[in-house]
């Protein structure tokens, strides 16, 4: 699918992040651009979901740490709003996981701010095409990857890994309940058997538990 600027129209855009100062950086970069529209900004996610509402851009450049709820939790919520908008995740989070979690979400680029200049343009022009766009240290990363050949350890089932996954992204109880689809109560049961299975008390046991097991 060609991008809009190809068929005539500007690639529009909406810039979402919580600092004014860089989104006038990011208007001044993709103004400059041409076939680029900004149509609009906000400082936080309801803001961003309400101008996603109003707008319906092509594009949405999306800050992941932004004020009134996780940015990664709403992406799914923001496609369903408006299905023609492509989502470009703009984040200073170097970390594999967090880009693997944008990418399941929904979104269809991942671009870290210390390469806006850059790479940004391109994420954008990709994602205006349906195409996805992974900074290219962290696409290395993923790669470089692969599941345990022997399976999930101690003895955990599926179920189980997704929600240790969820704890170690940082996921509290209830979010994990409404990604799974599960009750508060099922994900406490899950939580207290992987701890019983793995011999952990504590998150930040499990963080390192998960990193060493490659389920991140």
């Amino acid at each position: 699918m060609e991008h809009d600027a190809a068929r005539g129209s500007p690639i529009t855009i909406v810039i979402a992040d919580d600092h004014q100062v860089v989104r006038a950086g990011l208007r001044l970069l993709l103004e400059a651009e041409e076939g680029f529209e900004v149509l609009a900004e906000a400082g936080d996610v309801p803001t961003t979901e309400h101008r996603l509402n109003a707008y319906r851009p092509r594009v949405l450049i999306l800050d992941l740490t932004m004020p009134g709820e996780s940015s990664l939790r709403a992406i799914p919520r923001m496609r369903a709003t408006s299905p023609d908008t492509q989502i470009v995740v703009l984040t200073m989070h170097n970390d594999a996981a967090f880009a693997r979690e944008a990418l399941r979400a929904g979104a269809a680029g991942y671009v870290l701010k210390e390469a806006a200049d850059t790479e940004l343009i391109s994420a954008v022009r990709l994602a205006a095409q349906d195409r996805t766009y992974l900074t290219p240290q962290l696409g290395a990363r993923l790669a470089a990857k692969s599941p345990a050949a022997t399976g999930p350890p101690d003895d955990l089932t599926a179920r189980e890994v997704e929600v240790l996954r969820l704890i170690a992204l940082g996921h509290t109880n209830s979010e994990i309940a409404s990604t799974l689809h599960l009750s508060v109560r099922t994900i406490e049961s899950h939580r207290a058997h992987i701890q019983q299975k793995t011999r952990l008390a504590n998150r930040a046991e499990l963080v390192a538990y998960a990193r060493d097991h490659g389920l991140l």
